[in-house]
């Protein structure tokens, strides 16, 4: 529900609809929502059912979309699309706090960190969802007027598609979802797998918190989650300056055609699959549960990664010829940029999953999904906005090193934060469990 707006923009700009700066300040309504719903409505989802908060999320963003789809005065100007974009955001919000609430509910730490991977890798299948359902609309296009569509025969279909098949989806997920163990006549998942953490107290693990003692004393007060939400800050500063950039970058500087930049921008999603899961049974079966750790290895990685794309030469002025009209494969400069590619989408998503999983776990059950949308406020507003405003005005003005030196800059500091959680996330859980339990 994310992905569609993407590309359902061009058909707009070719429909005489919008310029490019006008879906510009559009499009910063979902992010500005989306950031800002994960933390406020957290607080809601901590103190609701998930079985009723989550599809509700899902079926009010899935009309948001089916709306600008198929009523015309949902798109009819700037101000209205902005409120629906923004609307559709907030929407959206409702989803991450009552599926990590859930998560650490029914899953023993000792195997969170596999099942929260799998969960994450919903960000990738699902990003590559709106992209079927336009070749979708498109070839039905072609099977009623034998014309190929073109962007502005199907940026209607681009909206409206993923927004009913999210309607469509909350169905099942209603009937799914279940509140807690203890809900359903069941033990607390640690006793139910014999699965208990060092410091466990089950008569204070299942405390109910009030919205104040969640907001306050175990998220604001929390130092541990406020560094963790701020390295989620140049964490998200790579995925998206990566991710929104690089089509061009590899464009203007590495001579890319448009097939080899789609092809690039493709892979980097699809490795993330295998790494974040990866990274998930890494930080399980390997560290123990010790996410801090897993998540400095990884981010140290990715800004390797990162730099060694920005240090891979272009092709030579004097060898273009000869590669002219060939794939990226049979070049070997960008094939090596490809690589690099494949290289940072496999491991930036890891420590995205692990930064949402660590913030479940440096917070009492009950105030959960509250912990996970703060780091969340801190990646969307953050993040986001510096990859988009900082990276291209660095790029712009300084060239594309300057756009480097910022994205590298981020890395570093992300692995001197996660560092420092690495330190000291064993005497704060110990503090936990004195206070609360865990």
């Amino acid at each position: 529900m994310r992905a569609n707006f993407v590309l359902a923009q061009k058909g707009l700009i070719e429909a005489g609809f919008y310029n490019k700066a006008e879906l510009g300040i559009i499009g910063t309504g979902a992010g500005l929502a989306y950031g800002l719903s994960k933390f406020v409505m957290a607080g809601m989802s901590d103190r609701s059912n998930p079985k009723v908060f989550l599809p509700f999320g899902l079926l009010l963003s899935g009309l948001c979309m089916t709306m600008m789809g198929l009523m015309p005065w949902a798109t009819s100007g700037i101000a209205v699309m902005f409120i629906m974009i923004f609307l559709n955001g907030w929407f959206q919000g409702m989803g991450w706090p009552p599926c990590g609430r859930t998560m650490v509910h029914w899953w023993s730490k000792s195997e969170r960190g596999t099942i929260v991977s799998i969960w994450n890798c919903a960000h990738n299948v699902g990003g590559m969802v709106p992209g079927a359902m336009v070749l979708l609309a498109s070839a039905i296009y072609f099977s009623n007027t034998g014309e190929h569509a073109t962007a502005k025969d199907v940026w209607q279909q681009a909206l409206y598609y993923p927004g009913i098949a999210a309607m469509i989806a909350a169905i099942p997920v209603y009937f799914v979802m279940k509140d807690t163990p203890q809900s359903c006549g069941l033990p607390p998942v640690e006793k139910w797998r014999n699965d208990y953490p060092d410091d466990y107290n089950e008569e204070t693990a299942e405390k109910d918190l009030s919205t104040k003692e969640i907001f306050v004393t175990y998220v604001l007060k929390n130092k541990l989650l406020w560094y963790i939400a701020i390295a989620n800050v140049f964490v998200y500063l790579i995925r998206y300056g990566v991710l929104k950039w690089s089509p061009v970058y590899l464009g203007e500087v590495k001579h890319f055609n448009i097939k080899g930049t789609a092809w690039a921008y493709t892979i980097y999603e699809l490795a993330a699959i295998p790494g974040t899961l990866l990274c998930g049974w890494v930080s399980d079966k390997l560290f123990k549960g010790k996410r801090g750790l897993t998540g400095f290895i990884f981010m140290i990685l990715t800004t390797i990664a990162v730099f060694a794309l920005w240090k891979n030469p272009a092709t030579p002025e004097a060898e273009l010829a000869q590669y002219a009209g060939k794939a990226w494969y049979e070049n070997p400069y960008q094939l090596m940029d490809f690589i690099l590619m494949t290289t940072i989408g496999f491991l930036i998503y890891g420590p995205v999953m692990l930064i949402g999983l660590h913030a479940l776990e440096l917070a009492p059950k009950k105030a959960a999904g509250t912990s996970a949308g703060f780091t969340g406020l801190f990646g969307y507003l953050g993040g986001t906005v510096s990859a988009s405003a900082v990276v291209g005005w660095a790029a712009e003005y300084y060239g594309w090193d300057g756009g480097f030196y910022v994205m590298i800059a981020g890395g570093v500091l992300a692995v001197l934060l996660m560092f420092i959680v690495m330190i000291e996330e064993g005497k704060h859980k110990a503090k936990l469990g004195d206070h609360y339990g865990k």
